[in-house]
């Protein structure tokens, strides 16, 4: 394979990696809090898939670097710790979710400033995730710096994957919120119940294979 053609999969790649079931619940957490403002969602996916690539194109590139493997119990701890912000995050929209069904408060503008609550959830996701990369990276390259490139150009896919993922889950949520009160809050709840359901799957998914592996 070229390296132009191993650049472009890292890309295409990237940009399939946004859909993970993870990802998408992380971004839809943050698109009920940016219900009426399809740029502001906006910039909550791009900030999720910059911190994403930041940390990913970091760590990843390290380890490639120094061609030293990251250690099972480590890579376990991230995955974990993502779950756990799943449930963290779920538990959030059910907070608010509440909140606005009983209070039902005026819709408010956040003035506009970085959002650097996704910027840390993404930085949290590429951490969990660039175990599983810098593998396919150091089987797929004949080098480092084509590595450092594959992943580069899958962190840019993530971001337009996140990008994109973040208006298709935006847009129900404004029409809702608009039209369909009821619904709006339906939705809302919904997204809170999956993303700590989500979370909870995963550490007892990680747990369990912990448990397995040491007997």
């Amino acid at each position: 394979m070229s390296a132009v053609s191993i650049l472009v999969v890292g890309l295409l790649l990237g940009m399939q990696h946004a859909t993970e079931a993870d990802h998408m619940a992380a971004v839809a957490t943050l698109a009920t809090r940016q219900q009426n403002s399809l740029a502001r969602t906006l910039r909550q996916g791009l900030a999720w898939g910059i911190g994403h690539s930041l940390t990913l194109l970091a760590f990843a590139g390290a380890v490639l670097a120094l061609g030293q493997a990251i250690s099972p119990g480590l890579e376990k701890g991230l995955e974990t710790a993502v779950g756990l912000m799943l449930i963290v995050l779920g538990a959030d929209v059910l907070r608010r979710w509440r909140h606005e069904r009983v209070a039902c408060p005026a819709h408010t503008h956040p003035p506009r400033q970085w959002p650097l609550r996704a910027l840390a959830i993404g930085m949290m996701h590429g951490l969990a995730g660039s175990t599983a990369l810098v593998v396919m990276s150091l089987q797929a390259v004949p080098s480092v710096a084509l590595g450092l490139g594959y992943i580069a150009l899958f962190g840019v896919g993530s971001i337009l994957g996140m990008a994109a993922l973040s208006v298709a889950i935006a847009i129900p949520m404004k029409l809702s919120a608009t039209y369909l009160s009821r619904l709006q809050h339906a939705m809302s709840a919904l997204i809170g119940v999956s993303t700590c359901a989500l979370g909870v799957v995963m550490v007892w998914q990680i747990g369990s294979l912990k448990a397995l592996l040491a007997a």
